[in-house]
């Protein structure tokens, strides 16, 4: 099913750039949006999980540089059956994460810095097993072109100005370059809608069965949500495109905005969460080290340019 989404998505967004190229340019402008599309399309199946993490400012962490990080998702990933995705920390003290990759070999988990910093072993392993379960369900590929295709669309639609500046056969008058401007990104965010919200759920059921509780997770998400309401993420104010992808949305919302939701209620999510029996899962105590540890946080791990936080176990 995540691969005919894919397809769909992929045929949406390039009937879109045609739409766009044709209104802009005519014929001409027809056939430079689809030489565009393809590249485009082309570029995302490969390339956009690296893109991603290059829009964030993602740092890659290693064994030996966040040993205790890097074996928290190690041992998550043993158990959800999946090879170890590639580590990556963001810099900045919003509390979130995200999973990006087009198959679980060529996948990646990137964690913030605070999220480090205000969550638990147990509610970060919460988190983490969730981010696997996007992996695990093959969701990644899906969310990253999506993010991908999105910015690409308001890339081209930021044009429609400079080349609607005059009224002929070929090219739109301002008015419509106006309204293209407009509708083009309205477009690409409805697009991605229609296939952000219900994966979360089964994201969120498979993360509490990787770790082996749904509490850690739904804990972890109350308290992320609490946090990040007043802690603004610069990457994703600068790449909105991209807000899908994380646990939590990271962009400020308020008024209309709400009717955009890339995600569905937190207070949902929790409630699905606590009505599941944890007896259903494998006993927490199975998964060993992340039950039998302390709860501590994560602010230990070395800061870009090799200064470290404060904060401490």
């Amino acid at each position: 099913m995540n691969l005919v989404r894919t397809g769909l998505l992929l045929a949406a967004m390039t009937a879109l750039f045609l739409v766009v190229g044709f209104l802009l340019g005519g014929r001409g402008g027809l056939v430079v949006a689809l030489l565009f599309a393809l590249a485009t399309n082309l570029f995302a199946w490969w390339n956009s999980d690296r893109m991603v993490l290059r829009m964030h400012d993602a740092r890659l962490v290693t064994r030996a540089s966040a040993p205790e990080l890097y074996g928290l998702v190690e041992e998550l990933a043993r158990r959800a059956g999946l090879p170890t995705p590639a580590v990556y920390l963001i810099e900045t003290d919003q509390p979130n994460a995200f999973a990006t990759g087009r198959d679980p070999r060529h996948s990646a988990v990137a964690v913030t810095r605070g999220l480090l910093e205000s969550l638990g072993r147990e509610e970060l392993a919460g988190v983490i097993a969730h981010e696997l379960g996007h992996i695990r369900n093959r969701d990644t590929l899906t969310m990253t072109i999506a993010a991908t295709l999105a910015g690409a669309v308001g890339f081209l639609a930021n044009f429609a100005f400079f080349f609607g500046g005059s009224q002929n056969d070929e090219r739109p008058n301002p008015i419509a370059a106006i309204l293209i401007m407009i509708l083009a990104p309205l477009a690409a965010t409805l697009v991605q809608l229609a296939i952000s919200r219900t994966r979360e759920y089964s994201a969120d059921r498979a993360g509490a069965e990787i770790c082996g509780d749904p509490r850690w997770l739904a804990s972890a998400l109350a308290r992320i949500e609490q946090l990040a309401a007043g802690r603004i993420m610069p990457s994703a104010e600068h790449n909105p495109a991209s807000a899908h992808l994380f646990i939590v949305n990271p962009l400020r919302m308020g008024g209309i905005d709400g009717l955009f939701r890339t995600h569905p209620p937190t207070e949902e999510r929790i409630r699905r969460l606590l009505a599941l029996e944890p007896g259903g899962f494998a006993p927490a105590a199975a998964v060993g080290p992340i039950a039998s540890r302390p709860q501590v946080r994560y602010g230990s791990v070395p800061r870009a340019g090799g200064r470290r936080s404060p904060w401490r176990r």
